[in-house]
């Protein structure tokens, strides 16, 4: 009874109102889920990794085509600069050609006037009929060659039109001919960029289920190692328990030894006790017997003497 007694207080203060097997259970229970929150945040990082390299894929391949798209639109640009550039210079050139040759046709018909001025002062003043032949045949030939100046120019103009309107249609047809060869550059960079990105997507399938193999033998592996894992704490978890219950009986049995040491001693510590108690109560009887012998003997001889 007193082993019972002294085991139950002892259960009660080390392990409290929880029984072993509910103990048990609950460790179990915590086991397993820190061993499925692992492996979850494991599932959750392969996944967000795949998510960020396809992502980093597709920002990589649209940049190059950004980059592909801006450096044809700002050659374009540059082509369109330089031939609005060279058009108004020729426009330029063409316009200064016309302003030096009007100069020069209002100084030849200044000096035209003036010597026709001369030519008239010329004739008040000689009245000659020979000069005034000779001086109408030379305005006859002056307005001959000034109709013939005048011929001239038209002819120079219309040759410097015909060389414009050719120098135009040459550059018109090189433009033409530049644009399609921009245009089958364009169309053959975009073949070559499909057939380049055709490639890297069946290389980026090709390594997706290589990933995806990889991934569910790793998570093959990754199940018979947290069952192995699991395993071996459930063994050493028992052999500890086992340990535990064996320590714990012999704790037991050494207790039950120690209560009835305790037992004994203080059965024995009461008996001397006793033992003591008796004795000075004997012996205080004794003196009590003898104080009142001496009393009665002291009061019996004095009133002897009196």
């Amino acid at each position: 009874y007193l082993e019972r007694k002294f085991f139950c207080l002892w259960a009660k203060k080390t392990l409290g109102q929880v029984l072993p097997s509910k103990a048990r259970c609950f460790y179990d229970q915590k086991i397993l889920q820190k061993t499925f929150g692992e492996w979850k945040e494991q599932w959750t990082v392969c996944r967000e990794r795949k998510l960020s390299l396809r992502e980093d894929n597709q920002y990589r391949l649209l940049n190059l085509i950004f980059k592909a798209w801006r450096a044809y639109v700002c050659q374009q640009q540059g082509k369109r600069n330089k031939y609005y550039i060279a058009e108004s210079h020729a426009k330029k050139q063409t316009m200064l050609r016309t302003w030096q040759h009007w100069l020069v046709y209002v100084d030849v018909q200044r000096t035209k006037h003036g010597m026709q001025s001369v030519a008239l002062a010329f004739r008040d003043r000689s009245c000659l009929r020979i000069s005034w032949a000779v001086w109408r045949r030379q305005h006859h030939q002056k307005c001959c060659g000034h109709k013939m100046n005048i011929l001239a120019l038209q002819h120079w103009a219309q040759s410097l039109q015909f060389r414009a309107w050719l120098q135009w249609q040459e550059l018109y047809l090189y433009t033409q001919n530049e644009k399609q060869k921009d245009t089958r550059a364009v169309t053959h960079h975009q073949h070559w960029e499909l057939r380049r990105c055709m490639g890297a997507w069946l290389g980026y399938l090709n390594l997706n289920r290589v990933k995806k193999r990889q991934n569910e033998l790793a998570q093959g592996f990754h199940r018979s190692r947290t069952l192995r894992r699991c395993f071996c704490d459930w063994q050493l978890s028992w052999e500890c328990r086992r340990r535990m219950h064996a320590h714990q009986r012999v704790l037991e049995k050494q207790a039950a030894r120690i209560a009835l040491w305790r037992v004994f001693a203080h059965w024995k510590h009461y008996v001397v006790l006793c033992v003591e108690e008796a004795q000075q109560c004997e012996l205080a009887e004794k003196h009590y017997k003898c104080h009142l012998l001496v009393r009665a003997l002291l009061r019996g001889w004095w009133q002897g003497l009196w």
